[in-house]
């Protein structure tokens, strides 16, 4: 091994981070099986690569008995002595056995070992980068198409984009340049394999925290997503600092922030909605653009009645059911929604019920009950549009369904 493949060995270390005493110790393991496989040998053997020089030594290691069976592993102790008067039974005596002619197969092999080294000190490296990136957007170039999942290449090593995990409608292009969400990377006999969506809630967040500096310095805080890829997703943002106003801060200015976040979505609708501590008040926020009277909070099985007025009842529950499904998600709330004139119906069907079963008194009953509902109703009523009106997003986004 001359002067120039140590000198390769050194700059090898100092590129890609492999430190040459592995690469040595490798090497010289890899030496072991080409001597046995060329040479024919079943001889228990040493191989050492002088640091210095490079130069290679192979050594014939048998064992010290007092009665010799296998002659390729084993020599006798009168043997040993001869060569060391110190050797005892059980010690290991050893022969040089480097072949004249070994020099070529050692390049060959050496050069062998160097390369799957690198490409596995390559692997790891890629590895160790991308592992630590998980639940984080990276950016890569459409590259192919195998089995209609998208891979995506990004620049060291590849990611595949299944397609479970492509936003529905969205058609990609050889050359297309996407932003995706790093779901998990796994370490294979092939290299790392890293699994990316577009697709997961996680994605939605990445790009505010990219577009929102204030998200991103934490001062506006992301509490719930709630998602249909490529139709519409409900975020609740909550800010840290009373000045800052949160659904301000990830609309920007004329909506610029949120419209890029959209465009990148290929057009999904986002509503942003500001967060509460108390569930009444984030439930019929969560419903937005929809307005609501009253919501009816029971903590037993989690759940809200929630009432609209009849013309709002359509934009509530939104197409097939989109806006209160969202809505759920986004509260953790079982909701339930009912129009106003149904609510009431019911309301009068309850009070009727109660008259029949009170005795006849001469002072009025109904006249002052109705007057504490309709109090009652104008309160709420005031209460919650002060909390719950929400500023569009855009023209697009505030006219719901």
């Amino acid at each position: 091994m001359n002067q120039d493949f140590m000198l390769a060995l050194e700059a090898i270390e100092k590129e890609k981070g492999i430190k040459k005493e592995t690469l040595f110790e490798a090497i010289e393991a890899a030496l072991i099986s080409a001597y046995k496989r060329n040479f024919n040998s079943a001889h228990n053997v040493r191989v050492n690569i002088v640091r210095e020089t490079g130069e290679i030594e192979i050594f014939s290691c048998l064992q010290v008995v007092d009665k010799v069976l296998n002659p390729q592993q084993e020599i006798h102790l009168e043997e040993a002595k001869k060569k060391d008067p110190h050797y005892e039974l059980g010690d290991t005596v050893e022969f040089e056995v480097t072949p004249k002619n070994f020099g070529r197969i050692a390049a060959q092999t050496a050069k062998q070992v160097v390369i799957q080294r690198i490409r596995e000190a390559e692997r790891d490296l890629i590895y160790e980068e991308y592992v630590d990136r998980e639940e984080d957007i990276v950016t890569g170039l459409v590259q192919r198409f195998e089995q209609k999942n998208a891979i995506i290449n990004l620049g060291k090593t590849e990611a595949i984009l299944a397609l479970t995990e492509q936003i529905p409608g969205e058609s990609y292009n050889q050359g297309d340049r996407i932003k995706a969400y790093i779901l998990e990377v796994k370490k294979t006999t092939k290299g790392p394999q890293i699994l990316v969506s577009r697709t997961h809630p996680g994605f939605l967040k990445r790009l505010f925290e990219l577009e929102v500096p204030e998200i991103f310095n934490g001062v506006v805080e992301i509490k719930s997503i709630s998602r249909e890829p490529g139709n519409r997703s409900k975020v609740a943002v909550y800010s840290r600092n009373k000045d800052v106003d949160p659904v301000g801060a990830c609309v920007g200015p004329k909506g610029s922030r949120v419209q890029s976040i959209v465009n990148e979505l290929k057009g999904e609708k986002i509503d942003i909605i500001e967060w509460s501590d108390d569930p009444e008040i984030f439930v019929a926020r969560s419903l937005s653009p929809a307005k609501t009277l009253k919501v009816e909070i029971k903590p037993e099985n989690k759940s809200a009645s929630v009432v609209v007025p009849d013309y709002q009842l359509s934009l509530a529950i939104g197409r097939e059911g989109q806006n209160v499904r969202l809505a759920a998600k986004l509260s953790g709330w079982k909701i339930d929604i009912i129009s106003e004139s149904k609510y009431n119906e019911q309301f009068e069907h309850q009070e009727g019920q109660i008259d029949e079963d009170e005795p006849v008194d001469d002072e009025p009953v109904n006249d002052s009950t109705d007057s504490a509902i309709d109090d009652g109703a104008d309160s709420i009523d005031d209460g919650t549009s002060d909390n719950i009106g929400e500023r569009p997003i855009n023209n697009e986004h505030a006219q719901g369904e």
